[in-house]
């Protein structure tokens, strides 16, 4: 059966939908649902299931994405399919003997209805989305909901590959929100953005920028940067919104279990990277809401010791490049694009010794003082190593541009450091988008520019080194003594975590040479902080594993590292068999893994004895 829709208006109905639109919650619940918009329901049975859109595995892993028929205007149901391909693949390695569906994971079709709407937190100036996958096969008489948020600053199906995957085939219902990230991408010349359904539009918009009179020419604002909410420091609220906004979904979808309550129905969290943050900052929120916590490589400053994101980050953008020259990483492929060392990294050396930031004069020196700064710092030689790949994409630039803009919460018009967006032409200028990218953008961004034809514009660049200039200003809002460093401290002072409710079950995991997201310095240091002061969080640093498992079917990486989320979704089967019949948590841990082998013939397929359970 091909998608169908219905559209639910005014508010969230509790109440079975008969046919067409059906309204008006009950009175007692219009307080809680005020903060909810109109609810859009679609059915997805057939060949466009829940969990790949009908894609299945042979989908997923094509190189070429789902199509558009009329590519300057895709249906919603088209909008969908290509998204969940995009976040499938931005995610999980689904590459020929690279274990999923066979080692962990399943891609069978699973389904079932979705429920989704625009919420608004107490004081956000901009909503976030959330939505309710409910699969056929949910048993009321077994209830269960599988909160979770999107990784990176992705669109709502960001966490497809993680909570969809392990959660729909047993029968969970499963709510994402997009924790006010996302991809409903602005354009400021067409005064445009995507709808509750990711068509374009110019109401009804999932992010329209507060006007400010200022010109307009070919800019492209997103939510993450300009929605003026510091959206990081309410991620925890986005999660308890989208667990609150299941169990009045799951009243309509399923009536005859209603009520559902936190209660009655077993909740449980759970996020990868940025989304792993989420779930720990929805593990402080008061209340028996929550049953228990999984987080993946989580982003997160404890509220003692690690380091915040923003801090480790643009120490990175400055001194990563010439760290990486370090003859200890020759034999890094990602280090040595085209096999030889990058001259813009000899370049980076050179500029920060002379901006006073490297105090060695000769490039031999200079190379080895960036990398003992950044071991220092607490990078590990194997996160530095699994940094390659970060700063190889100049990562670093686009996160720091990106989360200075937010923690500030600037205007789309007035980012930090004078960074912009906008699609460029041949002459490197800002340029008109065409419609055809513009309606592409809710389903192929991944919620932080660059890409899908949007990039980072530098007003600052000049000079032998022409990131440099803005990067230096970037840090400086972090080091300085001045009120635009103070604003953005404040911000980023208001995203640090708080212990997790007293009893709550957590399982934290990180790959022990993260690259992005060091372990040392977020995941592996909240678990110590949260053990240290007694609560009950269980820790598995997974050893030879980094941050990104879909690019693991390169050939480089896959021979150097094993996927991390086969043991996020044994973490998720243990909290179930613990708060199914009481089965205790597995201990932390220290999980040794193995590399797979390389020879002429490629790199062996993944076997068990590869990734080996927790002991």
């Amino acid at each position: 059966m091909r998608l169908s829709t219905l559209c639910v208006s005014g508010g969230i109905a509790l109440a079975m939908l008969v046919s067409g639109c059906a309204t008006a919650p009950a009175a007692r619940d219009a307080a809680a649902m005020s903060r909810f918009g109109d609810m859009r329901v679609t059915a997805h049975r057939g060949d466009d299931d829940l969990l790949t859109g009908g894609l299945g595995a042979a989908g997923l892993q094509s190189m070429t994405p789902p199509g558009f028929v009329d590519a300057a205007n895709p249906t919603s149901a088209e909008l969908r399919r290509r998204a969940l391909w995009s976040n499938w693949r931005g995610i999980a390695d689904l590459a020929p003997g690279g274990g999923y569906g066979t080692l962990y994971g399943s891609l069978a079709p699973v389904p079932g209805r979705e429920y989704q709407a625009f919420a608004t937190l107490d004081g956000a100036r901009q909503p976030h989305r959330v939505l309710l996958q409910v699969p056929d096969a949910f048993d009321a008489g077994a209830r269960c909901i599988v909160v979770t948020a999107s990784s990176g600053s992705r669109g709502i199906y960001g966490a497809i590959a993680l909570a969809g995957a392990w959660g729909l085939p047993k029968g969970c219902a499963v709510a994402y929100t997009d924790k006010g990230t996302g991809t409903g991408y602005f354009d400021a010349d067409t005064g445009s953005g995507a709808r509750l359904d990711g068509t374009r539009g110019d109401t009804g918009l999932e992010f329209a920028p507060a006007p400010t009179g200022a010109s307009a020419a070919h800019a492209v604002a997103f939510k993450h940067a300009h929605s003026q909410d510091n959206p990081e420091a309410d991620w925890g609220r986005h999660v308890r919104d989208a667990a609150q906004f299941a169990l009045h979904a799951l009243a309509q979808a399923v009536p005859a279990g209603a009520p559902y309550t936190f209660d009655n129905t077993r909740v449980i969290a759970v996020g990868l990277s940025n989304g792993g943050g989420a779930v720990l900052r929805a593990a402080e929120l008061d209340g028996n809401w929550l049953d228990g916590v999984v987080a993946a490589a989580p982003n997160v400053w404890p509220g003692d010791g690690g380091r915040a994101l923003y801090d480790y980050v643009t120490e990175a953008a400055l001194l990563m490049p010439c760290a990486l020259l370090d003859p200890q990483f020759d034999g890094v492929a990602m280090a040595r694009p085209g096999g030889v060392k990058p001259p813009a990294a000899f370049a980076r050396c050179e500029s920060a010794h002379a901006a006073g930031l490297l105090a060695a004069t000769t490039p031999e020196t200079q190379i080895a003082e960036a990398r003992e700064r950044l071991r220092a710092g607490g990078w590990s030689d194997a996160a530095l190593e699994a940094a390659a790949l970060s700063t190889t994409f100049d990562l670093w630039r686009a996160v720091a541009a990106a989360y200075a803009s937010a923690y500030t919460r600037s205007s789309w018009d007035a980012m930090p450091c004078g960074y912009s967006y906008a699609a460029l032409d041949a002459s490197l200028q800002p340029r008109a988008t065409t419609p055809e990218e513009r309606a592409a953008w809710w389903s192929d961004a991944s919620g932080i520019p660059p890409g899908a034809g949007v990039l980072l514009v530098d007003s600052m660049a000049g000079g032998p080194d022409p990131a440099l200039p803005a990067l230096r200003c970037l840090r400086a809002l972090w080091t300085a003594n001045d009120a635009g460093a103070d604003a953005l401290r404040a911000g980023v002072q208001a995203t640090r975590a708080s212990l997790p409710r007293d009893g709550l079950p957590v399982i934290v995991l990180h790959g022990a040479d993260d690259g992005l997201i060091p372990e040392a310095l977020s995941g592996g240091a909240y678990a110590q902080w949260a053990t240290a002061n007694g609560r009950d969080v269980r820790y598995w640093r997974v050893a030879n594993a980094q941050h990104f498992d879909a690019f693991l079917g390169l050939p480089p990486l896959a021979g150097r590292y094993v996927p991390l989320l086969p043991y996020a979704y044994r973490a998720l089967d243990a909290m179930w068999t613990h708060l199914q019949d009481g089965t205790p948590l597995p201990p932390s841990a220290d999980i040794a893994t193995q590399r797979r082998a390389a020879s002429a013939a490629g790199i062996e397929a993944l076997g068990a004895q590869h990734i080996p359970a927790p002991r």
